[in-house]
């Protein structure tokens, strides 16, 4: 067993544990219901964060504490270790105080932090190239050069465009006065006349030939002095970017990760295999990706797992304080994969189809299109895996006629859907959806009480690429996003409200609904913003848009069932 494993494992008293069972299968990571054990591992663990006031970390959870806030995903693993002992160990993702090291804490799976890495030692060179880049656009010749490229070459082209002006004035003039004097002037003296224009003509191209070149020298001057600098710079940035990537290189094969039959993957071979092609920004320092490999390296039996969210939210997410997240998708998916392999684990809830029954509710059918009431956990169009939805079951009801799809609705969203039967009816119907003149109601259950009684949200969303298909807020990068809405009833713990969404982005409901900048209340039942239940607990009722061949308004609505 490495050294210090002991003092990272911390155990559960046999009381707080003895009436709790195993779990037959690790835990998926994707999505769970936290096992007990690892419930009681993170409340000793939160107890611990806040407790111990010496980590020097600002989670923003106190308005007194010094440093840029930063919340944190920590993670726990509970474990059998050599003996058969139950525990668990802890971790956190990234770093903590700018640190990796912390006796409560697993280590990362490579440190690059240590005293005379590779890391520190190449990063110290870059840092020095960065300071020589910043030193020469600092310098005072440089400066000063750029000004004077800047001054000259306006100052150029306007006086080269003035003399223009000024020659084709004279042109215009010589052009009068050949017309002028063609039937005034005998041959001779037009003839005297006319080579003194072409005199003034010529003077002119040698006096704007002259003034070009005498600019031409001067700006070439000026500019041969200014790419002293700016070559030398492009050369530091060129050797920063090599060294750059030779050190994310590095890094990638210094990063390895085991699984249970001790068998090693880096995380370039890893990622070569997906889609990103090479490994993401911070891949590797999750924290159950760390918990599984110190797992292994000490030959601890992993039993379940768990991560919370510590702290303040990121402005771009949706992160509540103490609340149980799923392993992130992008970073952690390909490397779970190799680390979970060969281990019993809980199945996939995704590929899992619910047992319900086949028949789909039409509530309208005509020539042109029918309106489904879609049940809460039944996917819109097939997906990779399940191929039960809407979709599939029209076509069987359809037999003869190809549904074509208008609109989606979230498998956990249920409610009306309107599907077109003809390709006319789909393109007019889907031209009123992206021309937003489609009205829709939603109805939703809000997981907490809410205080005022109506407004708008505009909160701006875009993809999470790292996490899909989660969404973010993002005031530079987003979508315009638009929610109006309105209390319809309130309860002891939880607040139902009608919802006019005014876009249709992906998940806007839900993350207008969850994220502090909009009613800061998940709904209830959200697996991805919020807390899992049997259901999300979001409901299309109503929707109202042209009929393709009448021209006339048709409205649908069906109540919630919540």
């Amino acid at each position: 067993m490495p050294e210090n494993s002991q003092n990272r494992i911390s155990y559960f008293s046999d009381r707080s544990i003895n009436e709790i069972a195993l779990p037959e299968r690790f835990t998926f990571p994707f999505y769970y219901e936290p096992h007990q054990l690892t419930k009681i591992a993170a409340a000793e663990l939160q107890h611990y964060l806040e407790t111990h006031t010496d980590l020097d970390h600002n989670f923003g959870l106190t308005a007194d504490k010094d440093g840029l806030v930063i919340g944190k995903m920590f993670g726990v693993l509970v474990v059998k270790d050599t003996e058969g002992k139950l525990g668990y160990l802890s971790a956190f993702s990234g770093k903590l105080a700018g640190t990796n090291d912390h006796p409560k804490f697993v280590p990362p799976v490579f440190d690059m932090l240590v005293e005379n890495s590779f890391f520190l030692k190449e990063q110290e060179i870059i840092n020095t190239i960065n300071a020589r880049i910043d030193e020469i656009l600092g310098d005072g010749n440089y400066q000063q050069l750029k000004l004077d490229v800047e001054r000259l070459s306006a100052q150029s082209s306007q006086e080269i465009a003035t003399l223009k002006d000024q020659q084709k004035n004279n042109k215009e003039t010589r052009h009068k006065l050949r017309e002028e004097q063609k039937n005034i002037l005998n041959e001779q003296y037009y003839a005297e006349l006319e080579a003194g224009l072409v005199e003034q003509s010529l003077y002119d191209h040698f006096q704007l030939k002259d003034l070009k070149r005498n600019w031409k020298m001067l700006l070439e001057e000026k500019r041969s002095a200014l790419a002293q600098f700016e070559d030398s710079v492009e050369a530091l940035k060129n050797e920063r970017k090599e060294r750059s990537a030779a050190l994310q290189r590095q890094l990638f094969e210094q990063y390895v990760f085991l699984n249970k039959d001790g068998k090693t993957k880096s995380l370039h071979e890893i990622f070569s295999q997906t889609a990103f092609g090479k490994p993401p920004s911070a891949a590797g320092e999750c924290a159950t990706p760390k918990l599984l490999q110190f797992a292994f390296a000490n030959g601890y039996q992993p039993i379940a797992m768990a991560e919370f969210w510590w702290g303040a939210a990121p402005r771009s997410e949706i992160r509540k304080h103490k609340q149980f997240y799923p392993a992130c998708t992008g970073k952690c998916k390909p490397i779970l994969a190799h680390m979970l392999d060969g281990m019993l684990v809980d199945e996939n809830p995704f590929l899992q189809a619910e047992e319900q029954c086949n028949q789909l509710d039409i509530i309208y059918e005509d020539e042109s299109f029918v309106v489904v009431n879609k049940p809460a956990g039944l996917r819109s169009v097939p997906g990779v895996d399940i191929q039960d939805s809407v979709y599939t079951r029209l076509k069987q009801v359809l037999v003869n006629t190809e549904p074509l799809i208008v609109h989606r609705l979230d498998m956990g969203t249920s409610g009306l859907l309107v599907v077109a039967k003809t390709r006319g009816a789909h393109k007019h119907i889907q031209k009123q959806f992206l021309a937003r003149t489609v009205r829709k109601r939603y109805t939703a259950l809000l997981s907490k009480l809410i205080g005022p009684e109506e407004g708008v949200i505009d909160l701006p969303l875009c993809g999470d690429v790292l996490n899909r298909p989660r969404q973010m807020v993002s005031f530079d990068e987003g979508k315009k996003s638009t929610t109006r809405w309105k209390v319809t009833e309130r309860y002891e713990t939880t607040t139902k409200v009608a919802f006019w969404p005014l876009t249709g982005r992906s998940h806007q409901l839900r993350v207008h609904s969850a994220h502090e900048l909009g009613l800061n209340a998940p709904i209830v039942g959200d697996d991805i913003y919020g807390t899992p239940s049997g259901r999300m607990y979001l409901h299309a009722a109503y929707l109202e848009f042209m009929h393709p061949i009448t021209k006339e308004t048709v409205s649908f609505e069906i109540a919630e069932d919540f």
